[in-house]
């Protein structure tokens, strides 16, 4: 079934900058328990999962059949996001500069992935709903005519 909401800026920016602060507050946040850093990393990850089902839904909505400026705005938003997360690299300890390398290659390829995917549902012909099967006429009763029946 397709999608047919309207295009937002916020869910796809808010998903992926929470999805990178929560992965930096697992790697690089102190003293943590290892319980609590598996927690905040099993956290990451399926924030992960829902930016990318979101980036799903705006990439694939059918309300806009041209790419518009929220499109614009989405791409220019992830893209910016990959090269701030490279920005965390030569200042951090070494696992936050993994960390910003990963984030930054995911943020890419978010990027990517939602521009290959819009550019698709808006090049794709615009297919009628489907109608309803149609019903087969209920047989009426039949009734036998009072002039006939004398």
């Amino acid at each position: 079934m397709e999608d047919r909401r309207r295009a937002r800026i916020g869910t796809v920016s808010g998903l992926a900058l929470l999805t990178g602060a929560t992965a930096l507050v697992a790697v690089g946040g102190g003293h943590h328990s290892v319980f609590a850093t598996l927690l905040l990393g099993l956290l990451a990850a399926v924030m992960a999962h829902a930016l990318v089902i979101e980036i799903q839904r705006q990439a694939r909505r059918r309300s806009q059949v041209v790419w518009v400026r929220h499109d614009t705005v989405n791409t220019v938003l992830l893209s910016s996001w990959s090269l701030g997360a490279t920005a965390l690299v030569p200042f951090a300890s070494r696992p936050v500069q993994l960390l910003g390398l990963l984030l930054a290659v995911g943020y890419a390829a978010a990027c990517a992935y939602f521009v290959v995917e819009r550019r698709r549902a808006v090049s794709a012909p615009v297919l009628p709903a489907p109608s309803p099967p149609a019903e087969s006429p209920t047989p009426r009763p039949v009734v036998p005519d009072s002039a006939s029946a004398t």
